[in-house]
C-alpha cells in the first residue's frame, strides 16, 4: 500500500467556502493520485468561536463535493493532553518563556524600537519578556498576570542541531519554486505556543496532530508558507516525522482579496443552493476558473 496520507483540517467557525473546497481537493487529489489515505482533522481548540453545527455543515459538504476522507476525523478539543504533553517536553528543554505582554504593549514596543524585527506578516514580538529574571516572573505571576507561553526561536534553533533544516516543498514557494526549502528560525520571531484563552496554539497542535495521523504530504494555502519554517523547527526538537509540503494558491475574490468566511455568496451551502453542480465546481478549482461560478 502507498504510504501518502494527506489531510484536510477546517475550523468550524463558519460554513465552508471556495478556498476550503479546493484546500479539501488539493489534498484528496494527491492522496487519490498516489493510492493513498485522505484524512479529516476537525481543528476546534478555539471553543469560543467553534459551532457544532459548523462540524456537520463539514461533513455535509464534503459529501456533496464527493470528497469522502478515510477513517474517523481527529478532533483537536480530544487532544488537549498531547499538546500539554509536547508543551511540556519543549519547556523542559529550556525552549519556552512565559509573556505577559499584552498586545497593546507589544505594539508600543515595536514602534519604540529604531529598527523592529519584521516577518513576511510584519512586525514580529521583539522579545521583551525573554530577558526577565525568574524573580521578575514571579511578581508578574503573583500579580495575577497570566502568562502566554512563547518559544524561544534561538535557542530551539541551537537545539534542533548544528546541521541546516529544511523541508521538501512539492507545490509553490513565496516566489513559485519548489524543492528543497531552508529553514528560517527566527522568520516569525519568539510565536506563541499557548495562549491565556487557549491551551494550544495553531503551530503547535499542528505538528503534534500531523504526527498523530501519521500525514506523509501536508497541503495547504500558500498563506501559511511561513508557518510551515517554525512548524519543521518544532519537529527537529520533539522527533516528529516530517512530512513533504505542497502549498498551493489562494481562491481570491473580484478585488484580489483572499475568500474569507464572511464571503457568503462564495460559501459551499449558497453554490449547493443556486443548483450548481458538485462536479462543475470541482472541474472549476482544478482548472483555476472558480471566479466563473455565481451563485
Amino acid at each position: 500500500m502507498n504510504a501518502t496520507v494527506t489531510r484536510f483540517a477546517p475550523s468550524p467557525t463558519g460554513p465552508l467556502h471556495l478556498g476550503h473546497a479546493l484546500a479539501a481537493l488539493v489534498a484528496h487529489d494527491l492522496a487519490r493520485a498516489a493510492g493513498g489515505r485522505f484524512r479529516l482533522r476537525i481543528d476546534d481548540i478555539d471553543a469560543a468561536r467553534c459551532r457544532p453545527e459548523y462540524v456537520h455543515a463539514i461533513g455535509a459538504d464534503l459529501a456533496w463535493l464527493e470528497l469522502r476522507p478515510d477513517g474517523e476525523p481527529l478532533v483537536q478539543s480530544t487532544r488537549l493532553a498531547a499538546y500539554r504533553d509536547a508543551l511540556g517536553r519543549l519547556t523542559a528543554l529550556g525552549l519556552t518563556y512565559p509573556c505577559f505582554c499584552t498586545r497593546r504593549e507589544i505594539a508600543a514596543e515595536v514602534a519604540r524600537l529604531p529598527v523592529a524585527p519584521h516577518g513576511p506578516e510584519g512586525p514580529v514580538y521583539p522579545g521583551t519578556c525573554r530577558q526577565l529574571s525568574t524573580g521578575e516572573r514571579a511578581l508578574r505571576q503573583a500579580a495575577g498576570i497570566e502568562p502566554a507561553i512563547r518559544l524561544d526561536s534561538a535557542a530551539c534553533a541551537r537545539a534542533a542541531g548544528p546541521l541546516p533544516l529544511a523541508f521538501t516543498e512539492l507545490g509553490r514557494g513565496p516566489h513559485g519554486e519548489s524543492g528543497a526549502q531552508a529553514v528560517q528560525p527566527a522568520l516569525l520571531g519568539d510565536i506563541v505556543l499557548a495562549r491565556r484563552d487557549l491551551g494550544v496554539s495553531y503551530h503547535l497542535a499542528c505538528v503534534v496532530d500531523d504526527a498523530a495521523q501519521g500525514i506523509t504530504v501536508v497541503s495547504r494555502g500558500e498563506d501559511l508558507f511561513a508557518a510551515t519554517h517554525v512548524q519543521r523547527l518544532l519537529q527537529a526538537v520533539l522527533g516528529l516525522p516530517v512530512p513533504a509540503y505542497c502549498h498551493h494558491r489562494l481562491v481570491r475574490d473580484a478585488d484580489g482579496r483572499r475568500l474569507a468566511k464572511r464571503d457568503a455568496a462564495r460559501t459551499l451551502g449558497t453554490l449547493r443552493a443556486a443548483g450548481i453542480s458538485a462536479a462543475v465546481l470541482r472541474a472549476a478549482l482544478r482548472q483555476g476558473t472558480e471566479r466563473s461560478l455565481r451563485a
